[in-house]
Order: structure tokens, then C-alpha cells, then sequence
């Protein structure tokens, strides 16, 4: 079954091209492009998440991210 996401397509596409774009334009190595993308992860998870829950929630990012590179 898909699953819902409480964020609209037009909310995910704006924020999902800006990235895009700003990697595009630096053109980074793909190591350097993943080295910054999980150092904004870990502040998003450090600044946005409670500190009880973000263990879990960069799990189940992990088990999201191996799934979706193994298909």
C-alpha cells in the first residue's frame, strides 16, 4: 500500500529542486554531496527532533535509505 505523506507534492518538489539546484551548481564529488547532505541531516535531527526519538527516527531514515538504494 503507498503511503500518505502529510506534505503536499508541490511542498516536497520546491524544497527537494532547491537542493538539487544548490548541488548542481557546486557540482560536488558524490562523497563531498553525501558528506554535506548527512551533516544536515544530523542538524536537523540535533535542532528539530527530541533528543528521546532521534535514535529511532535515524534508524528508520537508514532502513528507508539502504531500501531504497537496493532496489
Amino acid at each position: 500500500m503507498p503511503q500518505q505523506s502529510k506534505y503536499s507534492n508541490e511542498q516536497f518538489e520546491a524544497l527537494f529542486s532547491d537542493i538539487l539546484i544548490a548541488l548542481e551548481k557546486h557540482n560536488p564529488s558524490p562523497d563531498l554531496a553525501m558528506m554535506v547532505l548527512g551533516n544536515s541531516l544530523t542538524h536537523v535531527l540535533q535542532t528539530q527532533v527530541s533528543q528521546e526519538i532521534r535514535g529511532d527516527m535515524a534508524e528508520k531514515f537508514c532502513q528507508v535509505l539502504l531500501s531504497s538504494v537496493k532496489k
